[in-house]
């Protein structure tokens, strides 16, 4: 497998994995509310989900793109938020790396 391939799968796994358990996950629930964004929740799931499935289904290269640009600002947001509630730069490590990734997968599929 190569590493767009890898790279894809890995976040799309990553966002669907996630975006399920903050549908369905009490601890979500409560981390969303510890954020002080409990309004958000449902939404942030969705759009995870969507960038997820974006990523594996994208009939172009632009729509994969437009896909990981999508799943970047998530995990900006993500970050900033992170950074509001002063957590521990550990906690800001997967977003962190998701968003590179993301970032990464952009660029590959518009060719740069």
């Amino acid at each position: 497998m190569d590493l767009p391939s890898a790279l894809r799968a890995l976040s799309a796994c990553a966002f669907l994995f996630y975006g399920v358990l903050c549908l369905v996950s009490p601890a979500m629930a409560t981390e969303f509310e510890r954020y002080r964004l409990p309004r958000l929740r449902v939404l942030t799931a969705l759009l995870e989900i969507a960038g997820a499935l974006g990523l594996l289904l994208a009939p172009t290269p632009l729509w994969e793109a437009a896909a990981a640009v999508g799943l970047c600002a998530l995990m900006l947001a993500a970050l900033l938020v992170r950074l509001r509630i002063r957590d521990p730069w550990y906690a800001m490590l997967p977003a962190a790396l998701l968003l590179l990734a993301n970032a990464w997968l952009a660029a590959h599929s518009l060719g740069a």
